[in-house]
């Protein structure tokens, strides 16, 4: 093994990283500011809730960041715990929260909502990582594949018992992602597809609301008062804002025509408002982010720690390509928010922990004199 020689910050991906999360607040304040009105009699109500959430996920990533990885370690399997211990919480009457058919949610003190399953999506990588890497326990002999097969499984029953098909689609593609690139082979893969179909029927095509989705997608003008609604007015937006946009605070959308102005279809006022030119910027940062992610994964020698970087960097890669895919109409409508620019505590505090995750590695295995993510045709 290499010794560790220790770096400062990333600064660049830092930077990255604050810049989305100042944007995020200028997002949550100019597309929920009449919303909250209506609502609340206080047009800063999501933004102040939103700036305190930014406080403490910012406070978090330098604390993790500057941990001794050992310990940033630790504290991810406490996370981890407290994830999964959530996703059963939730399923529990009385402590779980219900909205929209959903148990997703539980209540805590001062009116905030606590959700598991997005804390989930940052400490998976670690719990693949554990299952991957810890060696076959002696005691269960032949049953040790069988015991890490149930264990990989858990989360998805209890994402699938809430239900919340966005996330357990995500961790499910991250899954294979990270298999793929630790040597699961294309006959493997091609297989998981065909086994995958059964599940998709009864997961998607089995359920009326998820079928009435696709068809709002396929053809959203068959309906567009209802089936279509939300893409139409999402789309409506994009092209109201042109190349240049109309400027900040002078969308349309967000006047109670544009569904979840300012949580999934963040976007579409951001598009409304900054125009191309404000998308396009937004996204290149979304890429470089991307980029660097898997670049320290690619630089990192320890199998561990490789896993964890990549699986960040993945899961947060699909969920921004889901949702973009969302707002421009190239998918099906999912109620996926877009990392760092989408109002909620959960999402924002949970995503700062995952990349203060990524920090950290980067600053005690990452090699900065390689700028390639592939190297001598290895990952």
């Amino acid at each position: 093994m290499s010794s560790v020689k220790e770096h400062k910050l990333d600064k660049g991906l830092l930077l990255a990283i604050l810049t989305l999360i100042g944007v995020g607040l200028v997002q949550v304040y100019s597309s929920s500011y009449i919303y909250a009105i209506d609502n609340y009699g206080n047009g800063h109500h999501f933004f102040l809730k939103q700036v305190s959430f930014a406080i403490f996920g910012i406070g978090l990533l330098f604390f993790f960041a500057n941990l001794k990885w050992k310990f940033a370690k630790l504290f991810g399997y406490i996370l981890l715990l407290l994830s999964l211990s959530g996703l059963i919480l939730t399923l529990i009457p009385g402590i779980g929260v219900e909205a929209g058919g959903a148990h997703r949610w539980i209540q805590l003190p001062g009116g905030f909502r606590f959700e598991p399953s997005e804390l989930l999506k940052v400490t998976f990588p670690l719990f693949i990582a554990l299952l991957m890497v810890t060696k076959p326990i002696s005691s269960l002999g032949k049953f040790d594949p069988w015991v890490r097969f149930f264990l990989v499984s858990l989360p998805f029953i209890l994402l699938h018992k809430q239900p919340d098909f966005g996330t357990l689609a995500l961790l499910f593609v991250t899954l294979i992602s990270i298999l793929f690139v630790f040597g699961l082979k294309w006959r493997h893969l091609l297989f998981a597809g065909v086994m995958a179909v059964p599940a998709l029927y009864f997961l998607v095509f089995n359920v009326p609301y998820r079928m009435a989705r696709i068809k709002g997608f396929l053809d959203p003008w068959a309906d567009p008062t209802e089936k279509g609604f939300q893409i139409l007015q999402s789309l409506m937006s994009f092209q109201s804002g042109g190349v240049w946009g109309a400027g900040l605070g002078q969308g349309q959308g967000k006047l109670f025509f544009l569904p979840e102005a300012h949580t999934d279809f963040t976007l579409a006022v951001l598009g409304e408002e900054m125009g191309l030119i404000g998308f396009l910027i937004v996204l290149m940062i979304y890429g470089y982010i991307v980029f660097r992610g898997l670049q320290i994964s690619a630089q990192v020698e320890r199998d561990f720690e490789k896993i964890v970087a990549l699986g960040i960097t993945s899961i947060f890669a699909f969920q921004v390509f889901t949702n973009m895919g969302v707002v421009l109409g190239l998918l099906p409508t999912k109620g996926l928010t877009l990392p760092f620019l989408s109002y909620g505590g959960s999402s924002l505090i949970a995503t700062c922990i995952g990349f203060g995750w990524l920090l950290n590695i980067e600053r005690m295995f990452g090699k900065r004199s390689s700028l390639k993510i592939i190297r001598n045709g290895h990952w």
